[in-house]
């Protein structure tokens, strides 16, 4: 938990002490808070707190002595780690590549930023005037920090057209949070840019990538005339709102759930701001890599819950919060396949009954990664996973996936998505209409867990696109802001082809099906034989798909 203030309504003042208002307590000596009762947390400068954390308990994990040598104090007893903490992580041990950036091929289109799932790669639109004059004042190589600014249409020559100084657009890899999965280099090639590819690490280069990410820093945010708020992706340029996961989590090379979590928190900060939002956090992989202690990548108030029972949580903290006068505030769950699809299902049913303003974000992995990779409800047919083995007799996962979207929006005026992040500006504009929608609101996200659905790490977004365009994982928003009917509330927009069974390869005319799909993913490599013909499990999965997607063209009034 990162803000005890918003979680806990013994004392408001200590939040914002934290936050730089309020009556602050004098501040403490190293070695004085261990041995304080718990109570007394509230009481104390949590500024001072927090620069003592962030000093002694990172200082002491990163030397490799902290769990031998420090003793146990009064955030450890409440369970507390500071904002921010993993921002002082270093991963740049992890991986022998890091990004290289060709400017003379950037057009601006955020599209790498956005999709880093380790904020690790980052982006400033600075006046012409500013960088130069930054540059020629910086130490060291100069011309490979210049090397860093595009002059591109959408920053430089669309605000001079507008009578504006045009902004020089810069890419700015972090050599410490960068774990070399390559999605960057991956989603900038699909596009077509390839303004990024990877290349091999070495001292000189770490230092000149050190350097210009500190001439980034310098350089201050980019100005608010240069973010265009009509083009989503842009968000991320808004460092003060909206980059409010700092990177350094503990996550996998690659996982899809980061990004889907770093895009939530960003839409919301950006709209809202950093100071009005909250989220409670199922059990599930993304509480373990947001919290092993003492690293905490958020820097908006969150706490952990039990799977079974965080949309509850929610209901209490959303009660509490109205109390307060605090109507305004976002509230978010977050949580996995166990989380909403099984054992926490009833929670979530009884929090979307209850028609209060909270909004849930479900990190859909069709897999309990967590656990070691069993099955969950929310599986594919046929797909391979511990307890539904491919073999001689077993045929992978027999029973057929539960569509959480469709059970959700079956409930009382509630608003749904289905969505990815690899579809920016639909994701984007689900968190945003589910922020505005005055009521409860689920965001069900696919997101690739490359260790267990057996894909590459730097293909966390490719694989979400096809399992879209393969009909695996529609597309749709489903809003009763829209109309009395079905029909009219949802929407199969963004979806290729809707009108059709399969959507067809633009090149090839061949349909992108289901099998497509399948063919690239280990979990459904058994179900392949030597001549790659499918198995008849396989090919039941691919009816339970079509069928599934017929039953949203027919809800939507597309069939």
């Amino acid at each position: 938990m990162s803000d005890p203030a918003l979680f806990d309504p013994l004392d408001v003042a200590a939040g914002e002490a934290q936050r730089g208002r309020g009556t602050k307590t004098p501040g403490l000596a190293k070695d004085t808070h261990e041995s304080l009762p718990v109570d007394h947390l509230l009481a104390l400068d949590l500024e001072a707190y927090v620069a003592d954390f962030n000093a002694r308990v990172i200082g002491a994990y990163a030397a490799g002595t902290g769990s031998q040598t420090l003793p146990a104090d009064v955030g450890v007893a409440r369970s507390l780690i500071p904002p921010g903490t993993a921002a002082l992580r270093d991963f740049s041990y992890l991986a022998p590549e890091i990004p290289e950036f060709d400017a003379a091929r950037c057009v601006g289109c955020m599209t790498c930023v956005t999709e880093c799932p380790d904020t690790a790669i980052l982006a400033k639109a600075i006046p012409a005037s500013r960088v130069e004059a930054a540059v020629a004042e910086a130490d060291g190589d100069r011309a490979f920090l210049q090397s860093r600014w595009a002059r591109t249409r959408k920053y430089f020559d669309v605000p001079a057209r507008k009578g504006n100084e045009g902004a020089l657009f810069g890419i700015f890899v972090d050599p410490t949070k960068c774990k070399g999965c390559g999605e960057c280099v991956q989603v900038c090639a699909d596009l077509g840019y390839e303004a990024l590819r990877m290349v091999p690490k070495s001292e000189a280069l770490m230092g000149r990538y050190r350097r210009a990410f500190e001439l980034y820093r310098r350089l201050g945010p980019t100005p608010p005339e240069y973010v265009n708020a009509k083009a989503l992706a842009d968000m991320m340029l808004a460092e003060e709102s909206a980059l409010l996961y700092v990177g350094g989590a503990g996550s996998c090379m690659g996982c899809g759930e980061a990004t889907a979590i770093r895009m939530m928190v960003a839409a919301t900060g950006f709209v809202y701001g950093r100071e009005s939002m909250g989220i409670v956090a199922a059990t599930g992989c993304n509480t373990v890599y947001c919290s092993t202690y003492p690293y905490n990548p958020f820097l908006v108030p969150w706490t952990n819950s039990l799977f079974e029972n965080a949309p509850a949580v929610a209901m209490g903290v959303r009660a509490k919060w109205d109390q307060r006068g605090w109507q305004s505030r976002r509230l978010w769950v977050i949580g996995g396949d166990g989380a909403m699809y099984d054992i926490g299902f009833q929670s979530l049913s009884r929090m979307l009954a209850s028609g209060m303003d909270i909004k849930v974000l479900v990190l859909d992995t069709q897999v309990y990664s967590n656990t070691g990779g069993q099955v969950s409800t929310a599986s594919f047919v046929a797909q391979e996973a511990k307890m539904a083995a491919v073999g001689a007799v077993g045929t992978g996962k027999t029973e057929r996936r539960k569509e959480l979207g469709q059970i959700c929006l079956l409930h009382p005026e509630v608003y749904v998505a289905q969505t990815t992040a690899a579809h920016i500006n639909h994701f984007y504009r689900a968190v945003l209409d589910a922020n505005s929608y005055p009521g409860p609101a689920v965001v069900i996200a696919y997101t690739t867990c490359q260790p267990e659905h057996g894909v590459g790490d730097d293909r966390s977004s490719a694989q979400a696109q096809l399992a879209v365009a393969s009909r695996a994982f529609p597309l749709f928003t489903y809003d009763p802001r829209r109309g009395p009917t079905i029909r009219e509330r949802l929407s199969l927009q963004g979806n290729p082809d809707p009108k059709e069974d399969w959507h067809r390869h633009p090149r090839t005319g061949e349909p992108v099906d289901f099998i497509a799909f399948a063919r690239t993913e280990r979990r459904f490599a058994r179900q392949f034989g030597p001549d790659g013909t499918p198995s008849p499990a396989l090919r039941a999965a691919q009816e339970d798909r079509l069928a599934n997607w017929r039953r949203l063209q027919e809800l939507a009034g597309l069939r």
